[in-house]
């Protein structure tokens, strides 16, 4: 008497099935974190070093990515969380962002981004720009705070760009400050909103001096 083989003849395509889908589950999807902690320091007048904390993956960062405005100038392994970016010009502000990639080329979203301003060129004499500029948010405003250049003068008169893009000149009703200067943004755009600030100084000659560092803050 002949035993059917019904279970033999249905078992190979379930394994099929079963193969097909651990296989679709082995895929990877998941990119890295974004990369944290990004900072920029002038290494001469034409290069900066841009320095990072490492990101994350569920299996393994193998590279990353720093774009200048928004171009890629350097790709690194997954190793390194420091590269040297030449070929700047002298007192030019530039801004630099990192992404992070796995093996299966699954980039992480841009990191914050990171201003810096190279120092001047041989030859170009001391710099007149504002130094220590700093930027913070508070409701409904934004907080600079920086230190006039020394100009043998008093500096009454500022401009200040938002975005790229003249804002207002501040000038002081009274005495300009000695030291260190504050002034406040309004601001009524949504939470979340970022924006980029830089300021220059009138010069005792009625000239304009050297932009500031730039400095990116986030609207709260």
């Amino acid at each position: 008497m002949h035993r059917p083989r019904l279970l033999a003849v249905s078992a190979a395509p379930l394994a099929a099935v079963l193969l097909v889908a651990c296989g679709a589950e082995e895929r990877d999807t998941r990119p890295p974190s974004v990369p944290t902690g990004v900072t920029a320091q002038a290494g001469s007048a034409t290069s900066a070093h841009v320095m990072w904390a490492a990101a994350t993956d569920d299996r393994a960062v193998t590279g990353y990515d720093v774009f200048q405005h928004g171009r890629r100038v350097k790709t690194l392994p997954g190793d390194r969380t420091m590269v040297d970016v030449d070929r700047l010009a002298p007192s030019t502000t530039y801004r630099f962002t990192v992404r992070a990639r796995d093996a299966a080329e699954n980039s992480s979203p841009d990191s914050t981004p990171v201003d810096l301003t190279t120092a001047p060129g041989p030859g170009d004499g001391a710099s007149t720009a504002p130094t220590g500029l700093t930027a913070r948010a508070r409701p409904g405003e934004i907080v600079l705070t920086w230190t006039p250049p020394r100009t043998g003068g008093p500096v009454k008169e500022h401009q200040l760009y938002l975005d790229g893009k003249f804002a207002t000149t501040i000038v002081w009703g009274t005495a300009p400050p000695a030291g260190t200067a504050t002034y406040s943004i309004t601001v009524t755009d949504p939470a979340g909103t970022r924006h980029s600030v830089k300021l220059r100084a009138r010069l005792p000659d009625g000239t304009w001096g050297d932009f500031s560092a730039q400095r990116t803050v986030v609207v709260r």
